[in-house]
């Protein structure tokens, strides 16, 4: 995911299935668990605590 916002630009994701679908096209491009959390706030800002809630529910 090379793209790179400035902070105005960002989308916020708060919903959990917002992240979850961030998530599974970071995945389907080959990201594995650890790069997520970096790439996803690349690109948005992101509700920290539900993506910990979501990422645990997978787990």
């Amino acid at each position: 995911m090379e793209r790179y916002f400035e902070d105005y630009q960002k989308r916020r994701l708060t919903e959990r299935v917002d992240i979850i679908t961030a998530i599974n096209i970071l995945k389907s491009q080959g990201y594995d668990h650890d790069e997520l959390i970096a790439e996803i706030t690349k690109v948005f800002y992101v509700d920290l605590d539900t993506y910990n809630e979501v990422v645990m529910a997978a787990a």
